[in-house]
């Protein structure tokens, strides 16, 4: 047990401000015509419509999400995938690779994610997980870790050519969530064409993406993926940007989802506002002699708020009390504390409070960069 949760804890009330009026329903006056729908902000992970949120459904290519995010995390985006005969007969959408060429695994992902090539599909999941079995169980192992609770993946393109292939539209968002933190994600899906060399012609592959919301419709788009089965009728994930707010959209078996998208977007852009409730660096107003200018916050904390919810938000901040124990300043942890913010009674968030001079991002030491992505990389570094 860590000694947070050894201490007797107290506790300052910064903050607490009330209201008799109740935070209006998620979405409330906004209808699509999907059969599932999320509309979620996407750094607090903050749902601000749905429909059948949780409601399990065949996806279509929007599978091929998961699909890029494991081809960029093995770290060979840039190494030469050699396609088999098997890839290459994949059928529906197709890059129409050939048995036996090369083709670097960056621009597989290009290809999967703009032309959506099933062939590129599999020639990628052959070559991360070993077969297509071999893949389908890294994807299930990656949504289960991201709390993917109601998908289960068996193919790297969605086709309705296996059962028990599915996924929710709050699954699909929190995908897309975790994705978006990876530049090269970022990157790919948001590009509108892109070239890669083809060894058997003299004239390279162009890939146009199909997400109509980013290259004709909507200029706040930043990216996403189409879908379309049989099955699964016309599936879509889509982001977008304004004024600091980011957006991702999903919408499951709908017809209509291009003005579905920017009508969930507009709704959120018109009543939400990015505010910040913490920001980063020193605690002030404290009266302990111990505490006092040497706690703080290394990150700020942000939250989507509509102007009546900004009147409804409170936040406590509880450090530990402090020990008998603590002669010299080597012996105070170095987090000493949490703060806890509140919309009306529901937590929406925190932030570990830290003891000792706070060190401005960008400003740090090479010893101390290195420490901090090491620190990362083990998932053992607070914010």
């Amino acid at each position: 047990m860590s000694v947070l949760h050894k201490s007797v804890i107290f506790v300052f009330i910064l903050l607490l401000i009330s209201s008799s009026f109740p935070s209006g329903a998620k979405g409330a006056g906004l209808s699509v015509s999907a059969e599932s729908a999320v509309l979620m902000e996407q750094e607090s992970g903050r749902i601000l419509f749905e429909k059948n949120p949780h409601e399990r459904r065949r996806i279509a290519s929007i599978t091929k999400i998961m699909t890029a995010l494991l081809a960029i995390e093995s770290g060979k985006m840039k190494k030469d995938v050699k396609i088999s005969s098997y890839a290459a007969g994949t059928e529906g959408s197709s890059l129409y690779l050939k048995p036996g060429q090369k083709m670097k695994l960056e621009d597989l992902v290009y290809g999967l994610m703009l032309r959506s090539g099933n062939d590129a599909g599999v020639a990628i999941a052959e070559y991360i997980g070993g077969s297509v079995e071999g893949f389908a169980y890294l994807m299930n192992q990656k949504a289960e870790e991201l709390g993917m609770k109601d998908s289960n993946f068996t193919n790297p393109h969605g086709l309705d050519n296996t059962k028990n292939h599915y996924s929710s539209a709050y699954d699909m968002a929190l995908l897309t969530k975790y994705a978006m933190k990876f530049s090269e994600y970022r990157k790919i899906t948001g590009t509108k064409i892109h070239k890669a060399p083809n060894p058997n012609e003299n004239w390279d592959y162009s890939w146009r993406n199909k997400n109509r919301l980013l290259t004709q419709l909507y200029k706040y788009c930043t990216g996403g993926k189409t879908g379309y089965t049989k099955l699964a009728r016309r599936t879509l994930v889509t982001t977008a940007e304004k004024d600091g707010l980011k957006l991702i959209a999903v919408t499951l078996n709908d017809g209509d989802d291009w003005d579905d998208h920017k009508n969930m977007y507009e709704y959120a852009f018109s009543h939400y506002k990015l505010t910040e409730l913490l920001s980063a660096g020193k605690i002030t107003k404290i009266k302990n002699k111990i505490y006092k200018g040497k706690i703080y916050a290394k990150n700020s904390f942000y939250f989507p708020l509509t102007e009546d919810e900004s009147t409804q938000i409170s936040l406590k901040l509880k450090l530990l009390k402090p020990q008998e124990d603590w002669e010299s300043t080597k012996e105070i942890p170095e987090i000493v504390g949490k703060h806890t913010f509140y919309l009306e009674d529901e937590e929406i968030g925190s932030r570990n409070i830290f003891y000792g001079k706070y060190q401005e991002k960008g400003k740090e030491t090479w010893i101390q960069s290195w420490k901090n992505v090491f620190l990362t990389a083990l998932g053992i570094r607070h914010g």
